[in-house]
């Protein structure tokens, strides 16, 4: 049972390793969420969402036809003096209307100051019976009272009380302010009076919210289009009869003001030059009339989706090189914002856009930091024991090899090679530490660099000794393979010898003591992995081919005759480079283990 369930634990925990960068990034972005860091970005989505749909890339919507506005533009300025116009104006088109029978009108306007002319207005307004008028508050929140005369004579009144976003753009809209209904939601109401109860959405708008604590009721706009592609009409031109009779005829008919500076407000679509706040009514009274207000995700639903999207895309990108995560990358950001839009456009639903494709991102720049961190881990083990493009290949093929931060125990067939200088003993004690230390490792480095550049693994200094591996750390299978192991092994020591005869030449000049070596290789099955405790690890390999290749180095204090080189191999090395280089049989031991005995050749040049 343990042997079944230590490699599944092992498992699970390599995976959530992999998945760590995405848990990290889908909490620093719900973090950001909660504080309200990525609302810019947010703000921009919903902008780009309404353009992506206005462009006509999909079929878009159109404003509701029942809703037309009656706008005092700069024409109406010019013909009938400045704003604020006198109650008669608003007599007149009141009864101007009468041809076209609208079957709502709400002004726009604020009518806080009484004027010798509100009892001819009260008095068309009462015949109409259907003029809804606005309610607003002064700079310092203090209520406007409507004069007294017209609010009696009001089918119904709604406020106008509207707050932009931090970069000027109208997105929410506010139904209720407590127990006061917007302009648009009172004259649904009175639209909505004479007709037969309404089903759906939009009923439950037309009271107050249930729960009495609820100081504002917000709504998301889903804006229909750009402000001009509403039917709107002159104040001046309705005035003067220039509209069709049947042109407002059942309609719900907004009167507000459009001229330059009086009223303006920003849309996603009408920034520079922004539109005007009776828009806003119209709107909102086309998203109830078509049940087409924006639904947000709830907040607790982002939560898990942040966190699905951040465990998805460390899962993809953790197994994915980087031409694959940099398609990735682009790729799922643009999923994300495809899906959002197909929502956004047939659904109403407004998803969020900037934290999901945040949490992509951070999870991105999370998996790219955690693999530097591993490079460096890995590299930091590598880099000083073998070439370059040995550490680069093992981090290319990282995830054959490195486990939980350690190498993975691998049985392998490779060739070791140990190495020591002669006599090294009395030489130290011919010369001082600080002459020694430089005059050694002056050696080692030579010689170890003729090892890297045949390919070869420092395995670790013993003092004067060198022990390296050829056909680690990745197992070598084939015989072409280890055949060129052993050779590559050959080919180092032979450089090793014609360096040392140069370093000699520079050491006798330096008046330096010379130096002499031994090496012992054997090619065998060996064991490569971390050794060590919790604090400490060194990649290493162990079993008996380190064994032979240790006493094989020894035996060349003996061995001399025929053995220029001063290399000695097994009979097992000397199979995989017999075509390449020569060498003769000196001795035969038996080692332990072994029934026959084990042929011991001396390297003597190349074939």
């Amino acid at each position: 049972m343990t042997k079944l369930i230590i490699p599944r634990l092992q498992r699970f925990f390599a995976r959530s390793q992999s998945l760590l960068p995405g848990v990290a990034a889908a909490i620093i972005s719900l973090g950001s969420l909660h504080f309200g860091g990525w609302k810019p970005l947010e703000q921009l989505g919903y902008n780009s969402l309404f353009q992506l749909r206005e462009s006509g890339i999909l079929p878009k919507p159109t404003w509701d036809k029942r809703v037309v506005v009656i706008e005092i533009d700069e024409a109406s300025l010019r013909k009938l003096g400045r704003f604020p116009f006198s109650r008669d104006r608003y007599t007149q088109l009141l009864q101007s209307l009468s041809p076209s029978q609208p079957a709502v009108v709400g002004l726009d306007i604020i009518f806080a100051e009484p004027s010798p002319k509100d009892n001819q207005l009260a008095d068309t307004m009462s015949a109409k019976g259907n003029v809804v008028l606005a309610k607003a508050w002064d700079d310092r929140g203090k209520p406007l009272p409507i004069v007294p005369t017209l609010d009696a004579a009001a089918a119904d009144r709604g406020h106008i009380f509207h707050k932009s976003d931090t970069d000027g753009i109208g997105r929410q809209a506010t139904l209720w302010l407590r127990d006061i209904p917007s302009l648009a939601i009172a004259m649904l109401r009175v639209y909505n009076a004479d007709k037969q109860p309404q089903s759906g959405e939009l009923e439950k708008f037309l009271s107050p919210p249930s729960n009495g604590s609820l100081e504002f009721q917000r709504a998301w706009i889903n804006w229909p289009g750009k402000a001009q592609s509403l039917p709107t009409y002159s104040f001046a031109d309705v005035l003067e009869g220039k509209i069709p009779n049947d042109a407002l005829n059942d309609k719900l008919v907004l009167v507000g003001t459009t001229a330059t500076g009086l009223d303006p407000l920003q849309t996603p679509l009408d920034r520079i030059p922004p539109t005007d706040g009776v828009y806003l009514h119209a709107a909102v009274i086309d998203n109830l009339l078509n049940n087409r207000l924006l639904q947000p995700l709830p907040e607790w639903n982002k939560w898990p989706i942040l966190l699905l999207l951040g465990l998805i895309t460390s899962g993809i990108l953790s197994k994915l090189g980087p031409i694959g995560r940099i398609a990735i990358a682009i790729l799922l950001p643009l999923i994300w914002y495809a899906v959002s839009f197909l929502l956004f456009t047939f659904n109403s639903i407004l998803m969020p856009i900037a934290a999901p494709i945040g949490t992509i991102v951070l999870t991105g720049i999370g998996i790219q930091l955690r693999e530097q961190q591993e490079k460096q881990q890995l590299m930091s083990l590598f880099e000083k024991y073998m070439a370059k493009e040995t550490a680069d290949l093992i981090w290319q093929r990282k995830n054959e090899i490195f486990k939980n931060g350690e190498m993975k125990p691998q049985e392998m067939v490779a060739t070791v090679l140990f190495m020591d200088i002669r006599g090294f003993t009395s030489i130290s004690e011919q010369l001082s530490p600080s002459e020694l230390m430089p005059w050694l490792n002056q050696y080692l480095n030579a010689m170890s660099e003729c090892i890297m550049d045949r390919g070869g693994t420092i395995d670790k200094y013993i003092g004067d000794a060198i022990m390296a591996i050829f056909g680690i750390p990745f197992p070598h299978t084939q015989p072409e393979e280890i055949k060129q192991d052993a050779q590559n092994c050959i080919a180092a020591c032979l450089d090793m010898s014609e360096r040392l005869k140069q370093l000699n030449q520079q050491f006798e000049r330096e008046g330096k003591p010379k130096i002499e070596f031994g090496v012992g290789i054997h090619t065998g099955s060996i064991i490569a992995g971390s050794v060590g405790g919790g604090k400490r690890l060194n990649f290493s390999v162990l079993g008996d081919t380190v064994n032979i290749a240790a006493r094989l180095e020894a035996m060349n204090k003996d061995l001399k005759e025929n053995n220029p080189y001063r290399v000695l191999i097994t009979g097992e090395t000397w199979e995989w480079v017999r075509d390449r280089y020569e060498a003769k049989p000196v001795t035969s031991i038996q080692l332990r283990g072994r029934k026959q005995e084990t042929t011991i050749c001396a390297i003597v040049g190349k074939k």
